[in-house]
C-alpha cells in the first residue's frame, strides 16, 4: 500500500509529504507514454474539417520529419506539436509545448509553442488576419528553425493520399523520451 501526503493544503505539509509525493513522481512519470499514445489516437476522431483526420495530420507530419532524416527528438515534436488541438484548439501549441518541455531542446521547445503562428503564414490571409504576425519573433535564435519546421512538415501534411507511418512506428520513440528515468528532478518544469 503507498504511503500518502496527510496534509489538507499545501501550507500545513511538512518535508516528509513531499518526500512521498516526490517519490511517486516516478509512477505518475510511466503513466506519461500512454495516456499521450490515448490522445494521440483521439486526434482520429476529428478532421475539424481537413481532408485529413488530426491524427493523419500529426503522423504525416512526423513521418516527413522522419523520412528527411530528424532526429528522434525533432520526429517526437513533430508528432506531438499538434496534440492538444482537441483539448485547446484556441491555445493547442501551449498544451504540446507544455507536454515536450522537460525532455527537449529550447529550440525544439520554442518550435512547438510558436508553430501555430507560424503556421498561419500560410493560411491567416484567407480569414483576413495578419499572415505575417510571426515577423514579430524576427529575432529569435529559432525563428528559421520553426519557419523550416512549418514550410516542409507542417503546412505540407494534409494530403489524403499520403502513406503515413502508423502510430505503432512512433510508439517506441515515445515510450523512450515519457520514461520515469526523466523525472529524476521531479518538480524541475515548474520552476
Amino acid at each position: 500500500m503507498t504511503a500518502h501526503a496527510t496534509f489538507r493544503s499545501f501550507d500545513e505539509s511538512t518535508a516528509d509529504d513531499w518526500q512521498i509525493i516526490a517519490g511517486e513522481m516516478k509512477h505518475t512519470q510511466a503513466m506519461a507514454a500512454a495516456n499521450i499514445l490515448t490522445q494521440l489516437e483521439m486526434l482520429a476522431r476529428d478532421d475539424g474539417g481537413f481532408p485529413v483526420s488530426r491524427l493523419e495530420h500529426s503522423l504525416q507530419t512526423a513521418t516527413r520529419a522522419m523520412e528527411d532524416g530528424r532526429d528522434d527528438e525533432y520526429v517526437m515534436c513533430a508528432l506531438l506539436h499538434d496534440i492538444g488541438d482537441t483539448l485547446a484548439p484556441n491555445n493547442h501549441p501551449s498544451i504540446a509545448a507544455g507536454i515536450v518541455k522537460p525532455f527537449v531542446s529550447e529550440a525544439n521547445h520554442w518550435m512547438v509553442l510558436h508553430h501555430g503562428i507560424f503556421q498561419g503564414y500560410y493560411f491567416w490571409h484567407h480569414l483576413g488576419w495578419n499572415r505575417d504576425a510571426r515577423e514579430e519573433f524576427r529575432d529569435s535564435p529559432y525563428f528559421e528553425y520553426t519557419e523550416e519546421f512549418c514550410a516542409k512538415y507542417d503546412q505540407t501534411a494534409f494530403d489524403p493520399d499520403y502513406t503515413s507511418a502508423p502510430l505503432s512506428t512512433f510508439e517506441p520513440l515515445i515510450r523512450q523520451f515519457f520514461v520515469p528515468a526523466a523525472a529524476t528532478d521531479t518538480y524541475s518544469a515548474l520552476r
